[in-house]
This record gives C-alpha cells, sequence and structure tokens, in this order.
C-alpha cells in the first residue's frame, strides 16, 4: 500500500517585528506598544486562501520573571490575537520560550524544541512550508527545520522581504526565470516573473531599444529586468539579437512544462504613439480581426475597441497584429517593411531579426504584421502588439496542459 503524501503546508510566524512592530525596547508589554506590521492581514489572508496553517514561534526574553510579569504580556497577546480572529486568520498553535538568551534552552529559537512534533508528524510537507521572522535566528530556525526562510525589512535588522512579497511567493507560485548569457560579444541578464506587475528596468546601451523593450514589460503585464553590455564599438547587432535570444530563453524557463497557459495570444493593435486619447476606426476593414465586412466605426471602449480576435488600438496612421503560439515548435511570419534604416539608434532591419531570436530561443510561433507611414509607431507598435499576444498566451486558465499531444 502506497504511503499518503504530506499536504499540509505550515508558515511558521515570528511575532515581535514580524506580526507586530517592534518598539525601541523590544519589548511589548502595554497596550499602547501594540502595532501591526504593515501589511500582514491581507497577506496572510492570501495565504491562508493558498491553503496555509499558521503557527507562531516566538522568543520571549524571560516572560515570567519579575523583570517580564506574565500579566502585561498577556493583555496585548490575546488583544493581537483577537484583531487577527476577527478577520479570518486562525492560528494552528501558538508557541512560546520563555527562557534567557543566556540559558541556552534547546526551545529557544534557533533551536526546534518547540516543533519537534513537527517534524514527526508525516503529515506535514517541509518542501512547501516556511518560516517568516525578522531576525538572523529567525532564518537559522528555518534552517534547522529544512524549510525556506524569509527575513523581513525592518529598520533594527534589515531584511529583503515585505509582507507583499512574500505572499506573491507562497501563493501565486511565481513563474520566475532568470538568464545570464555572456558571449566573446555580449553580456547579457534577463529576468522575468510571468506573476508580477512592475515597472521595467532595461539598459541596453540603445535608448530607443530600451524604450521598446519597456512595451513588453509594460503591455504584457510582466516584471522584466534586462541588463545587456555589448559591443556597440562595433555595431548594435549583437546586442539586439542576443537580448532577444536571451529573452526567449527566459520565457521558455519560466513557462516550463506550460501547464494551465492560455498558450495561445492575438490581439490586433494599432499602438499611441502620444497620450491622446484613442479613437475609433471607421476605415479599418473588420475582416482585419476576424469579423464581417462593416462600414460601421466600432466604438472605443476603455482606450481599445474589441473586434472578434481581439483588441484594435489606435496609433495614428498605423495598424500592427500580433499571433503567437507557445506550441514548441520556433517560427517567425513578419509581414512589414521600413523606409528608414534606424529609429533612433535601433536600425528597421533588426526588428524582424529581434523577433526571430526571441522565437527561436521560446520555441514560440510568432505572426507579426504591420502597416503605416511612419517607423517610429510601426516599430513601437510591433513590440506592443507582441506584447499584448504574449500577456494573452501565459495568462493561467487552469492546471492543464494545452495540447493533445501531452507536450509541449
Amino acid at each position: 500500500m502506497a504511503s499518503k503524501l504530506p499536504t499540509t503546508k505550515i508558515l511558521f510566524l515570528d511575532r515581535d517585528g514580524t506580526l507586530i512592530e517592534e518598539p525601541a525596547d523590544f519589548q511589548i508589554d502595554g497596550y499602547d506598544k501594540l502595532r501591526l506590521f504593515a501589511g500582514v492581514i491581507p497577506a496572510l489572508l492570501r495565504l491562508r486562501d493558498a491553503g496555509f496553517e499558521f503557527v507562531m514561534v516566538t522568543n520571549q526574553d524571560g516572560l515570567g520573571s519579575e523583570a517580564y510579569p506574565r500579566e502585561s504580556f498577556d493583555g496585548p497577546h490575546a488583544l493581537m490575537m483577537q484583531v487577527f480572529e476577527s478577520q479570518g486568520i486562525v492560528f494552528r498553535e501558538v508557541l512560546i520560550d520563555c527562557s534567557w538568551p543566556a540559558d541556552n534552552a534547546p526551545t529557544r529559537k534557533p533551536g526546534l524544541g518547540l516543533v519537534q512534533h513537527y517534524l514527526r508528524d508525516r503529515g506535514i510537507d517541509l518542501d512547501r512550508s516556511a518560516m517568516v521572522g525578522d531576525r538572523e535566528t529567525d532564518l537559522q530556525f528555518a534552517r534547522n527545520l529544512g524549510i525556506r526562510g524569509f527575513q523581513l525589512r525592518t529598520a533594527q535588522f534589515g531584511g529583503d522581504w515585505d509582507w507583499a512579497g512574500i505572499a506573491h511567493e507562497l501563493a501565486d507560485a511565481p513563474r520566475r526565470a532568470e538568464v545570464v548569457r555572456n558571449t566573446r560579444e555580449t553580456r547579457i541578464r534577463v529576468a522575468v516573473d510571468l506573476d508580477r506587475r512592475a515597472d521595467a528596468r532595461v539598459s541596453t546601451g540603445l535608448p530607443f531599444f530600451d524604450h521598446m523593450l519597456d512595451q513588453i514589460g509594460k503591455h504584457g503585464g510582466i516584471a522584466l529586468e534586462i541588463e545587456a553590455v555589448g559591443d556597440l564599438h562595433i555595431d548594435e547587432h549583437h546586442t539586439i539579437e542576443d537580448t532577444g535570444i536571451a529573452l526567449g530563453q527566459a520565457l521558455k524557463a519560466a513557462l516550463d512544462d506550460k501547464r494551465g497557459i492560455a498558450r495561445y495570444g492575438f490581439d490586433d493593435v494599432v499602438a499611441p504613439a502620444s497620450e491622446a486619447a484613442p479613437t475609433a476606426r471607421p476605415d479599418v476593414d473588420a475582416r482585419a480581426i476576424g469579423g464581417a465586412p462593416t462600414d460601421t466605426p466600432r466604438p472605443a471602449e476603455g482606450g481599445a475597441a474589441r473586434g472578434a480576435a481581439g483588441f484594435v488600438l489606435p496609433m495614428d496612421e498605423t495598424l500592427a497584429s500580433a499571433a503567437l503560439d507557445f506550441g514548441g515548435r520556433p517560427y517567425l511570419v513578419f509581414d512589414g517593411s521600413f523606409a528608414r534604416e534606424r529609429v533612433g539608434d535601433m536600425p528597421t532591419e533588426l526588428v524582424e531579426h529581434f523577433f526571430r531570436s526571441v522565437c527561436d530561443a521560446a520555441a514560440l510561433n510568432l505572426n507579426l504584421k504591420v502597416e503605416g507611414h511612419n517607423d517610429h509607431h510601426k516599430v513601437e507598435a510591433c513590440f506592443k502588439a507582441f506584447a499584448r499576444a504574449l500577456r494573452m498566451a501565459v495568462r493561467r486558465e487552469g492546471a492543464e496542459l494545452p495540447s493533445t499531444k501531452g507536450v509541449l
């Protein structure tokens, strides 16, 4: 008979400096010192909904002694617990060590004396459990227990995390990847998080190319970081090509086995060059977006006119469309041309080459078409159309693999 797999995820939580702010004297012995840590309640609610159970593990130096009477602790602690319960946050267990540091008690963090029963419980999934605290001893406790540790950022002890970031990391199971590609011609680093929106951080030495890559992060709805140092003293080719390769590799790595993704993305886009309000395009035949021919203008809706196959967004005279498939077969169809040799510091001949590099490295099929008269608008529309299609294709829709082949 097969043994039952562990299913219970535990989030072990320090108290002072983690659930509540730590005062200057490091002792919460009065109601006036009780302050919830910023962002803790919404984060714990997200983690609760993601299946975590909560266990508080706290060192309270000399609790019960003359220097720290029990009655001065109990009132504020009970109020804190009542506040959490009122918001739907319940603790499976509250474990308190009352020893002094000099006692070296096995029950004192980072020792595991208080949590031995969790080590023996075969229903606890330690691989998916975690510890959150504000001190190095909390991280050592996590290492001793064999679980992941997060150190909250505080004025007293530093740390790298806030509660929103921890909730994202544990509840969203973020699809994240970092690729470093070093050659004799370029040094490229690309990091993506497909489940977090953030302002892109891009630096390639080519300001117009940076502006285009920023569109992928912004309109793709992803967190994107790109750092590139290349042989620009020769020309732009290697920097743009290798950035495309590294971006494609990062997308492929972040998607992993591609379970649960939409897989397909399509977008008919006219990307605005300015902040002017978008307008409907009565001159665009609906056949361009998969609908029936009509002379009726499509109304603007939230900055976009919705057609049968996606969105239409005006960018002056330019119209770009993109459709992509993360099906595992790299292929690019590019339909467009440019009158200018360069837009800013980016050669227009490298627009198609960039997308081909992304396709080859990410194993995706992309059909990209652009029409118009202004080459700046056309290049920008290509990047925005790709970004919108990407946003749709990587969207989570469940847990199934979107393929009859059983593999992507």
